[in-house]
């Protein structure tokens, strides 16, 4: 397995002005020894061109890749006109950073407060999606959803979604225990779209259950770590960590013993 910390684990730093992503970058590679970035659009400070360059460069410095890009303020559908163009240009700005800082996944929300989508919605929806995933497959990475909020919370949305965009740059970034509707289900329903992946601290004592998910569709993407109280962020995120690490290993080490292969 691979794994990834998502830099917005480290929001109560960053809000304290005590972490920027240079510094999200020399805590991946040095305190938690991780070799793959994932970062959270908001810490960016800018578009600009030579800022992103500076970005990259500081990864391949530490020989680091970017696992994802998770995207806010660029959801797919909002009811007011304006906004919804603003949020468009928005994700245009986001997937040319993505291209630049080399991401292999881009986070896009789907956007829609309520959990049914509108047939409009679901048209617009449609055609941004195959309009990201163009850009993706030329540019070299994935582009798809969350499970975050609204509409994105239910996994017959998911489904309907990724089988009309029908695009092999196109899947989700699927966070676990993270629905509205079908909550029992929904990871397993979901789990083949996947191509990232978030695990927050309240689905640590279901890990296994999880990450055993993953593995019976054979998941190739990073088990991204996302810690969420904003408090004591250091220690809380080395401990998922290393619980997930534990556990995908305790799990592979008894494939051995039932002679399975690896």
């Amino acid at each position: 397995m691979n794994y990834s910390i998502a830099s917005y684990s480290f929001n109560g730093l960053i809000k304290q002005g005590k972490m920027d992503v240079f510094g999200y970058l020399e805590s991946v590679k040095y305190r938690y020894h991780l070799n793959s970035a994932d970062i959270w659009n908001m810490m960016l400070t800018s578009f600009d061109e030579d800022y992103l360059k500076k970005i990259k460069e500081a990864m391949d410095e530490k020989e680091m890749d970017l696992a994802n890009l998770c995207v806010d303020c660029a959801e797919v559908w909002d009811p007011d006109t304006e906004a919804r163009e603003k949020w468009y240009q928005n994700a245009l700005g986001n997937l040319r950073a993505a291209e630049i800082l080399g991401a292999r996944t881009v986070r896009i929300d789907m956007g829609g407060r309520d959990l049914e989508m509108t047939d409009e919605q679901f048209e617009y929806t449609v055609k941004r999606y195959q309009e990201y995933a163009k850009i993706a497959h030329d540019c070299g990475f994935m582009v798809g959803p969350e499970n975050h909020w609204g509409a994105s919370r239910v996994p017959e949305n998911i489904r309907k979604v990724y089988e009309a965009v029908d695009h092999p740059s196109f899947g989700i970034l699927l966070h676990f225990d993270n629905w509205d509707v079908d909550k029992e289900n929904g990871d397993r329903l979901c789990a083949k779209y996947a191509f990232h992946t978030h695990l927050a601290a309240w689905v640590i004592p279901d890990c296994q259950d999880k990450l055993k998910i993953l593995q019976d569709v054979g998941y190739q993407g990073y088990l991204g770590i996302e810690h969420h109280s904003g408090k004591n962020e250091y220690s809380q995120v080395e401990w998922q960590l290393a619980t997930a690490r534990n556990t995908w290993r305790n799990m592979q080490l008894n494939r051995i013993e039932e002679g399975a292969i690896i």
